[in-house]
This record gives structure tokens, sequence and C-alpha cells, in this order.
């Protein structure tokens, strides 16, 4: 039978609007087929299946009815026809008939593709590729982080969208001034936190960290390495009071003693950052009682205590950077020392490498340069032996220190570990102290006290040859390492020196 169209359809844009609905359709089948079998995993592949080109096919049937219509208003135009009301389908009329038998199945066909499609969309815009890498300059620092955390087989929406209609849609709605300001490059640099419209806590960490399950202590064990000749190593054995003694006491004390759910902790930040804290408000929702804490050195101007935000305290007052934490260089080498990655017998290797990177660098190629010289250099004028003798370790070195860099700090996107204020603990930032400096008073002398022993107690400490351990259930004062401190971190906060590179 041979198929005869509406004269209509005989023109130059419908042709190639069917011309491109064709092509991209079998383009599309043909990717997802792909796709499927090889399980390749391409972030953009399921951008140019799911995105790009169902928008041309789109465009493409939009283009046939649209060249219908131009040819008959052109026709009409020209005859000088007058016709009023709706177009006559009469099914009678063989090219009538078969346009319809077209439209029909063409539209059964778009519509079970879109449903796939659809559904496919909506997974692959789910997906921690589309998330980490469709902007991959932007969120690179953020893919890396998330890649090397705790969290890296949980997806990035479980935490940042959760469940339900409500936030998917908002969390879209926000990504499209994000791909406004991808295109344009206007993106801030670094990016702004804390993130304003993020889920509260309680409906997302808490699908996993319920707090119906409690945890009582957990021992806690770290190596530290001094930036002396031998990298003299330092341990440091805590007892992290994360709950109770035992974990069916359940939130009764320790430090998830916060979440308690017959407490309530309320507080107010002068700054956006969330580090600046000038009130706290306590609440026993057994009793009633009620305590107002207020740090007087950190005065607000009169009346603007009260026009600020009273946030609920949840998990991410502390874990603010649960799966994103880019660490700080002393850290992060302390560890590559640890695992061999960066060889301890390298005399100074700490110090040169937090020396190092001490200095910003405009692009990670800059860096990995400066690395390499810097430690080459180094080593060629203050050791010309280990220079001469021990080259595979300092070129092991070298690679350890760039692999670190590239997990923690990107020039390109102005981050590293001073950017972004990480609150579990009080080395680097103020975190704990943020509440638990001495200062928070209420009216009738409570205090919320600055003591060490109040989160976790110190077990053993020391130089491996040297190691000091506490009795069986006691407890060691705290000894900074080395000698060149002594007993100044007593009048200062951790935060003072560790935000910077000293060494």
């Amino acid at each position: 039978m041979k198929l005869k169209l509406p004269d209509s359809s005989k023109n130059w844009i419908s042709l190639v609007g069917a011309t491109v609905a064709v092509i991209t359709f079998s383009m599309i089948v043909f990717l997802f087929i792909i796709s499927s079998v090889t399980r390749t995993g391409n972030t953009y592949l399921g951008l140019i299946i799911y995105v790009l080109l169902p928008g041309v096919l789109f465009i493409g049937l939009l283009l046939i009815p649209l060249g219908m219509w131009l040819k008959i208003r052109k026709e009409k135009r020209t005859s000088g026809e007058v016709t009023k009301g709706w177009p006559v389908i009469n099914f009678n009329d063989v090219k009538q008939r078969h346009a319809a038998m077209i439209f029909a199945a063409g539209t059964s066909v778009f519509l079970l593709a879109s449903a796939v499609g659809s559904y496919e969309a909506f997974h692959y815009t789910e997906s921690v590729e589309f998330c980490g890498k469709v902007c991959h300059e932007v969120m690179k620092p953020e893919y890396v982080a998330y890649k090397n955390s705790p969290h890296a087989r949980v997806r990035c929406v479980d935490c940042h969208v959760g469940t339900g209609a409500d936030w998917y849609m908002r969390s879209k709605l926000s990504g499209l001034y994000q791909v406004y300001a991808v295109t344009l490059g206007t993106v801030p640099r670094p990016i702004e936190t804390p993130i304003a419209n993020l889920r509260p806590a309680r409906e997302t960490c808490e699908e996993c960290h319920w707090p119906e399950k409690f945890y009582s202590r957990k021992l806690r064990q770290t190596k530290h390495y001094l930036s002396d000749e031998k990298n003299s190593e330092w341990d440091i054995s805590l007892t992290m009071k994360i709950g109770a003694p035992l974990s069916a006491l359940g939130l009764q004390e320790g430090i998830h003693w916060h979440i308690n759910p017959d407490v309530k902790i309320e507080y107010k930040a002068a700054d956006k950052k969330r580090e600046i804290i000038p009130w706290v408000r306590y609440t026993n929702l057994k009793t009633g009682e009620v305590i107002v804490y207020e740090d007087p050195n950190q005065k607000v101007a009169n009346g603007k205590l009260e026009t600020l935000e009273t946030r609920l305290v949840d998990c991410m007052d502390c874990h603010n950077r649960p799966s994103h934490n880019y660490q700080h260089p002393v850290y992060f080498l302390n560890n590559a020392i640890t695992s061999g990655s960066i060889p301890k017998e390298l005399p100074r290797i700490k110090f040169i490498a937090l020396d190092i990177l001490e200095n910003n660098f405009a692009t990670t190629d800059e860096a990995m340069k400066e690395i390499s010289n810097g430690v080459l250099d180094f080593y060629k004028a203050n050791y010309p032996e280990v220079f001469k003798n021990q080259k595979s370790l300092i070129d092991k070195a070298i690679s350890g220190i760039q692999a670190e860099f590239n997990k923690n700090m990107f020039p390109e996107m102005k981050v590293k570990w001073n950017v972004y204020p990480n609150n579990i603990g009080h080395l680097e930032f103020k975190g704990c102290f943020r509440c638990h400096n001495d200062n928070h008073k209420s009216a009738d002398g409570k205090v919320i006290r600055m003591d060490c022993n109040l989160c976790h107690t110190i077990n053993a400490q020391g130089y491996t040859n040297k190691l000091e351990k506490a009795s069986l259930f006691g407890a060691l004062d705290f000894k900074h390492p080395g000698t060149d401190v002594g007993d100044k971190w007593k009048s200062m906060l951790c935060s003072d020196c560790h935000t910077s590179l000293v060494h």
C-alpha cells in the first residue's frame, strides 16, 4: 500500500523536522542500548541521552506541524480563500487517514519513549556522576572530597535532597540558578557556605544515623610527626565520650547529649558562618527548666540579638563537613607518613612539605611544579648526600605530597583547608569552643565549661619510646607535642596557631 500524506506535509520545514526527529530518536535508542549493554557510567553520555537529545527530538517533532501550518497559511493567502471554524477531519480521505495513523503510532512511540526517558532522566539527575562531574571544575573540590569521605557510597541526593517530591522540586529549582551561574561564570570561588536552604539533618542524616541507636565511648589513636630532622613520632590515645559509659544509658551524657530528645539546645550566631555565638539557651523538656547563657566578650548591638535567627542544634552544627572535608596539611601529611606514601626516613620532610604548602597557588599545575622543585631544591641545598643517594625516596615523597594536595587543595576554586571551618573538634577551628569557652554565663553564674575531660580523656601520649600512659580509669593532663610550646596552650585556643601552618 502506497503511503499518502496531506499535501501540507510536503515542505522543507516539515521534512527537516522529520529528518531531525528520526535521526535523533535513532541516536537515543542506539546510545541507550550501548549504555545498557556495556553498563557505561560516562557522565556526559547520560547527559546526551536523557537531556540534550530529547530536547533536539522535541524541536524536530515541533517543526513538522509548524511547517504544515505555515504552508497551509501561505496557500490560503495566495488563493485568497477565507475559512472559518475548525479544520474538518475526514477519515474517508486516504491522506488524512494515513496521516492520522502515523500521528497515532508516532505519538504512542513518543509517549512510551518519554515515559522511559523521563524515568531514566530522573535517576540520572539523582546520580552522583551528575552532581559531581557535569559542572566539572566548579564541583571538583566537593566531588573529590566526597569520594574520599566516609560517605563515598551514599548518593549526594540522599543528604542534600532526601525523600519526597517537595524537596526534589526545591532542589531542581535551586539547580536552575546553579546552571545559570555556571553558564555565565558567576559561581563564587570558593562556593559560599553554609548552605541556607539545606534540608534539616533530622530529615536526612537521621535516616541512617538514627538517635535511637546509642553509642558509648570510642577509642581514638592518632600519630603525629614533628617538623624536626627525624620527623619524630608523637602518639596520642583518646577516649572520646560520644555517649555515656554504657550504651544502655543512652544520651544522658557525652558529646551526643546535645541531641538528647529530652533537652533542647538553641543558639544565635552573629555571623554568616556561625562561628561567633553570643547566645545559647538550654531547655529541659521534662522539667521545664530554661537557662540562657550569654558571652559578654561577644556582645551584639542593642536590639540586634532579638533579630538574629534562633537555631535548634542538630547534627550539622558540629558535623558540618561530613562528606566535603578539606584536611589540614598537618593532618594529611601525618596520615601520608603513617601510610608510607611519604617516607619518614627523609630528614625534615614534613617541615619542607608544610613550608611549600603554605604558599598560594594560582593553578594545580603550578602547585605540582612548586612541590617538585621545592622538595628537590631543599635536599640539594641542605642534604646533598640524601639528594645524591636517596633520589627514589625523594621522588616518592614528591608523589605523596602531590597526591594529598590533589585530594584537599583546589587552586582554581580557591579551596583549601582554611576556607571552610570544620566544627568537629577544636584544633584548626573554634569548633566546640564556639560555646565551650568558659565565657558563656547564665544570670545565676552557671558556665558552659571549657574542660578537656568533658568530651575526651587522654589515655596515653608522647614519643613512641617514651609513651606516658594513664592508669586504667585515669586520665593524663595534655602535653603539647615538642618542647617549644610548654604551657602557652593553656591561655589560648588551639586554632590560634593551628589554622595556619605553624611548624
